[in-house]
């Protein structure tokens, strides 16, 4: 049986995070706390002991973004994000989903984009 998350090298090279793909873990995170910042929403779940270590994140944009471009260039942009941002934020034993905005994800400079999600990880983590 394949695994409930799948490792990108680009990613968990920078701090031991494993990506969601499961249907299940995104409807836990959107069951937990939520920060909405300019260019997207941050879902952040405090896993249980039983559960599994290390950072995992999930990264989503509904139709609404755009066609299958814009959805990947938003989701793109928030990878990268995570990416630079993660490492330093993000706790050990959380699961962080980040959803993409209309336009404003793929439009936003992106340094503003990692000073909201910095923000918003703060906000979740108080």
């Amino acid at each position: 049986m394949p695994s409930a998350v799948s490792v990108r090298p680009d990613i968990e090279r920078s701090l031991s995070m494993q990506v969601l793909q499961k249907r299940s873990d995104f409807l836990k995170a959107a069951r937990a706390k939520r920060r909405g910042t300019a260019s997207m929403l941050v879902q952040a779940r405090k896993r249980g002991p039983d559960e599994a270590e290390g950072v995992r994140i999930g990264f989503t944009c509904s139709k609404k973004v755009g066609n299958a471009v814009a959805r990947n260039r938003a989701k793109r942009r928030l990878r990268e994000a995570a990416r630079l941002v993660m490492p330093d934020l993000a706790k050990p034993g959380w699961d962080y989903v980040l959803i993409g905005k209309k336009t404003d994800t793929a439009e936003r400079p992106f340094q503003l984009l990692q000073n909201d999600l910095k923000y918003a990880l703060r906000k979740l983590h108080d």
